[in-house]
């Protein structure tokens, strides 16, 4: 074995021995006790509160009176108002527009000219019956004389020792019978049917003249009542037929919105099936230029029939004075006057519920699956069942039999949460719960 072998094992050898003496020697690690890190939740602020709830609701603003404006009768436009076009405002008993007079004039002349006629007939036919009553009166009289005279023949005279006592006694009794079998005057020659005919004849004449002036007043087209023009048509010189329709207003004294609502929803609201003329009070909200307007309003009345579809209940609002300018919902407005109502937008809805004793409002996404949410009390993570109230886009209302206990709403995920595990609190919350329970 050669020198440099000798050398390699020894070197080994040597590596071997410290690496021996520096296991032997090694100082012992010290133990510590080994700690499980909580998970850190954040949270937000989880109250109890009481008394009326808000149902909250959307639908499109629309009109609750609506009136098509149409000619009732025939001819050339000769005026249209300046105010009766699209998007204006129109007054109530305004002029809309005239239809060409120059007709119906002429029709209330000779309607009146006839009236004038007949009341003439009927002077003469009442004359000719009080002339047959005369005549009639002295026939009478005549027939009266003749049957007097021939009751009073004596039969002592020249005739009753000519006649034969049997045929004097036809004689005296024959011009009495004859009057009493003479018939009684007929209704032509009293003349009363010529005089009915003729009192016809000027009820018919008024009737026309009434007829024509009603025509000559239909020629001016007046607002019904204060509203906006949705649409028109019309324009002087226009050629226009009975019944044609040249545009439509909306009533201005009020606008409806039709809200959709669960059979859950509407139950949250007493009385809202019934005929009832308690008004349950609403707010209506609209965005304008970036701002969120409010209006006040009340449920005018709600439809008994489901919907097949949605399985839905309407409800609709009434909005009063929807030109008004709405109330800002952020505070002072800063860029000038209120904008009203608009008619088509679409808003939103509060309604006034049912008051209940224990609830709270949180932010809709974060109640978990199956009604349940995260609360932290103690420290400790409670997972909690609750019962729905209301469910909204933004906002859920719920209550549990514990909910005056209070804690924290956790609104992070976890990936195994477990009832009563440590968690650690973040005190810096995303969102508050004000902003978790408003409806804007």
């Amino acid at each position: 074995m050669n020198r440099q072998a000798l050398w390699a094992i020894g070197l080994l050898i040597g590596a071997a021995i410290v690496a021996a003496l520096m296991i032997v020697l090694r100082p012992e690690p010290a133990e510590e006790e080994k700690v499980e890190q909580a998970p850190l939740v954040e949270t937000i602020a989880f109250e109890q509160a009481s008394g009326p709830i808000q149902v909250r609701g959307s639908g499109t603003v629309q009109p609750r009176e609506e009136v098509a404006i149409g000619a009732e009768v025939g001819g050339r436009l000769t005026f249209v108002s300046s105010n009766f076009r699209e998007g204006s405002v129109v007054g109530a008993g305004t002029v809309l527009f005239r239809v060409d007079t120059s007709d119906f004039e002429n029709q209330v002349r000779t309607a009146r000219a006839d009236v004038a006629a007949q009341e003439v007939a009927v002077l003469q036919a009442r004359q000719e019956v009080s002339i047959a009553e005369a005549e009639l009166q002295r026939f009478a009289g005549r027939s009266e004389r003749g049957s007097a005279l021939s009751s009073v023949i004596d039969p002592d005279d020249y005739a009753s020792r000519i006649l034969p006592p049997r045929q004097l006694a036809e004689a005296v009794t024959a011009p009495r019978a004859r009057a009493q079998a003479l018939p009684s005057p007929s209704n032509l020659a009293t003349r009363e049917p010529q005089l009915r005919s003729a009192k016809a004849a000027r009820e018919r004449a008024a009737a026309n003249l009434a007829t024509a002036r009603l025509s000559l007043l239909r020629t001016r087209v007046t607002a019904p009542f204060t509203g906006i023009v949705r649409s028109e048509t019309a324009a002087t010189g226009t050629l226009v037929q009975p019944g044609q329709v040249l545009g439509s207003i909306v009533a201005t004294s009020s606008y409806e919105v039709r809200i959709s609502l669960s059979e859950a929803e509407a139950a949250l609201i007493p009385g809202v099936l019934e005929d009832s003329s308690a008004r349950i009070p609403a707010s209506v909200y609209s965005d304008f230029g970036g701002l969120t307007y409010r209006w006040d309003a009340y449920i005018d009345r709600a439809s008994n029939i489901l919907d097949p579809e949605t399985r839905t209940i309407d409800v609709f609002l009434r909005v009063p004075n929807p030109l008004r300018g709405g109330a800002p919902v952020d505070g002072d407005i800063t860029t000038g006057r209120a904008p009203p109502l608009l008619l088509g937008s679409f808003v939103r809805a509060d309604i006034t519920g049912a008051s209940i004793a224990s609830y709270a409002a949180i932010p809709s996404e974060y109640l978990k699956t199956g009604n349940q949410i995260w609360v932290v009390r103690d420290g400790k993570l409670r997972i909690l069942p609750v019962r729905v109230i209301q469910r909204g886009d933004d906002t859920a209302y719920i209550t549990t039999p514990t909910l005056a206990q209070g804690g924290r709403l956790v609104t992070s995920n976890l990936r195994a949460p477990v009832d009563g595990m440590e968690v650690r609190v973040n005190e810096v919350a995303p969102r508050s719960a004000a902003e978790g329970s408003s409806g804007e």
